[in-house]
C-alpha cells in the first residue's frame, strides 16, 4: 500500500466538525483546542503549504447566545443561529490565527456555489487569491441562506467540494472518530480498524453506519461520501480523531486515522472533467498564442482573432489555430459577447473597451486542457 504523509501535502483542506471546536455541555468555544489548531497550521504553512479550513459551528456557538434550545431547531432559528454564530466563530479564527501572523479570511458558500459554473469558478478564483496572498481561508455553509433544498448538509461533503475547487492533494477530516472500522467498534468487539483504504468499494460502504453527537450532522456515511468525491478528483482523504489538542501534529506524530488513497492526481482529474464537457462556442488564436499556449500560458484576449457560439462566463469552449484545428479546451471567463468586444485587445484595455474591470485572461490555464 502507498503511504501517504501530511508532511507531504502541497495543498491541505481541514474539516472541523462542531463537536470539536464548541464543549457539548456548556456551549462555549474551546479556546484551548482552537488555539492549538492554530498553532499547527501555522507550523505546516511555515513549510510551504497552503492551508484552507473548513469549519463547523456557527449554529452550535449561536444557538447558546440567542437562548435557544439544544434540539433540532425549525429552518428559521437555525439561521438565526448561524448569524449570531457565525461572527464568534470568524472572530475566534481571526484571533488565533494571528498570533502566528497569519490572516484569517471567511468564505461563505452554498451548493448553488459549487454546482453552477459560473460561481464555482468565482469561489476558485476567490480561494485561489486568497492562498495566494498568503490568508488562511474559513470556509463555512452560508446557514444564514441555506434551504434544505440548496444545501451541502454538512460539512463532510462541503470540504470536498472545497479540495476539488482549490485542487487541493489532501484533504483531512478531524471528528469524534479515529477512522473507519469493518463494522461499529461501540458494539462490536471484533470490529478492525483500517488504516488504509486503496478503493471505495461496495464491501467498504457497506462499513459506514450512522452516526454522530448532537452537535455533529455528519456520520461515517457522509465522510465516505466525501472520500469518494476527493479521491476521485485526486485528493487522498483522512479521517482522524481531532478531541485531542494540536490534531494536526498527533496525526502526524503516528496517531489512529484512515487514509482513502487518491484515484488520480489533481491537476489530471480536472482536465479530465474540462475535456469531457461539449463546448458551448469556440476562440479561434493567433500563431502567437497558440505558441504560448504550447508553453504553458493562459489565453489572453490579444491573441482572439474570432469568437463564434454563444456561451456565458464559466462555459466550456474549444480553443483553435487559425487554420480551424482544436488545440484544446477551456472555461471561458467571459460571455461570448463580452469575449468579442475585447478579442485583439491587451488585458490592460478590457476596463476601457467594456466599462468594468475584467479578469487579465479569457482562459487561464488552471482551467485549460490541450
Amino acid at each position: 500500500m502507498a503511504a501517504v504523509s501530511l508532511g507531504d501535502a502541497r495543498r491541505l483542506v481541514v474539516k472541523i466538525g462542531s463537536a470539536l471546536l464548541v464543549d457539548r455541555a456548556t456551549g462555549d468555544l474551546r479556546h484551548g483546542w482552537l488555539e492549538g489548531l492554530a498553532a499547527d497550521v501555522a507550523r505546516i504553512r511555515a513549510r510551504g503549504t497552503e492551508v484552507v479550513v473548513v469549519s463547523s459551528g456557527s449554529i452550535a456557538l449561536g444557538r447558546g447566545r440567542l437562548g435557544l434550545s439544544q434540539g433540532a431547531l425549525p429552518l428559521e432559528q437555525a439561521q438565526a443561529a448561524a448569524a449570531a454564530g457565525q461572527i464568534r466563530l470568524a472572530r475566534a479564527y481571526e484571533e488565533a490565527l494571528a498570533p502566528h501572523g497569519l490572516t484569517a479570511a471567511q468564505v461563505l458558500l452554498t451548493l448553488d456555489d459549487t454546482a453552477n459554473r459560473r460561481r464555482y469558478l468565482n469561489a476558485r478564483a476567490t480561494l485561489g487569491t486568497l492562498l495566494g496572498l498568503g490568508a488562511v481561508p474559513i470556509v463555512n455553509e452560508n446557514d444564514t441562506v441555506a434551504t434544505d433544498e440548496i444545501r451541502f448538509g454538512d460539512n463532510d461533503r462541503l470540504a470536498a467540494q472545497i479540495a476539488v475547487i482549490v485542487g487541493a492533494d489532501q484533504l483531512v477530516l478531524l471528528s469524534d472518530v479515529d477512522g473507519l472500522y469493518t463494522a461499529n467498534p461501540q458494539t462490536d468487539a471484533a470490529a478492525r480498524h483500517l488504516p488504509v483504504v486503496e478503493r471505495l468499494t461496495a464491501e467498504i460502504e457497506a462499513m459506514a453506519g450512522e452516526a454522530g453527537s448532537a452537535l455533529s450532522k455528519g456520520g461515517m456515511r457522509t465522510k465516505l461520501m466525501a472520500a469518494r468525491t476527493a479521491t476521485g478528483a485526486g485528493c487522498a482523504l483522512c479521517i482522524s480523531d481531532g478531541r485531542e489538542e494540536g490534531p494536526l501534529s498527533r496525526l502526524e506524530g503516528g496517531a489512529r486515522s484512515t487514509w482513502f488513497l487518491p484515484q488520480t492526481d489533481p491537476k489530471a482529474a480536472r482536465k479530465a472533467w474540462i475535456a469531457a464537457m461539449k463546448p458551448r462556442g469556440a476562440l479561434r488564436v493567433d500563431a502567437g498564442a497558440a505558441e504560448a499556449l504550447g508553453r504553458g500560458k493562459s489565453l489572453l484576449p490579444a491573441g482572439v482573432r474570432e469568437v463564434t457560439g454563444r456561451f456565458d462566463r464559466g462555459d466550456p469552449v474549444s480553443i483553435e489555430d487559425a487554420g480551424g484545428h482544436v488545440l484544446g479546451f477551456g472555461l471561458t471567463r467571459y460571455t461570448a459577447a463580452e469575449a468579442r468586444a475585447i478579442a485583439g485587445h491587451r488585458s490592460d484595455e478590457i476596463e476601457s473597451v467594456l466599462g468594468y474591470p475584467g479578469r487579465a485572461a479569457l482562459v487561464h490555464r488552471d482551467d485549460m486542457v490541450l
